[in-house]
């Protein structure tokens, strides 16, 4: 599963971030690094871009970013 499948509210942690050079280092500076936990806040209303609870920060992210993160998917947070 990749990171643009998750629904609202739903937890997830990050198993394995793909892409190359900039991006990739881009995306991992940026905290998604394997085994951190990651949650969908909210979509932007044409889908575009998606913002998640990482860290303790909030991270907005284009859906083509976000699919080149993949995860393993969590029970929804309370």
């Amino acid at each position: 599963m990749t990171l643009d499948q998750l629904q609202s509210g739903q937890l997830a942690t990050v198993r394995a971030v793909g892409g190359k050079g900039a991006l990739r280092r881009r995306l991992m500076d940026m905290g998604l690094v394997r085994g951190v936990s990651i949650e969908l806040v909210k979509a932007a209303p044409m889908g575009d871009p998606l913002e998640y609870l990482v860290r303790g920060y909030h991270l907005s992210l284009r859906r083509a970013e976000a699919q080149l993160v993949e995860i393993e998917s969590s029970a929804p947070s309370a």
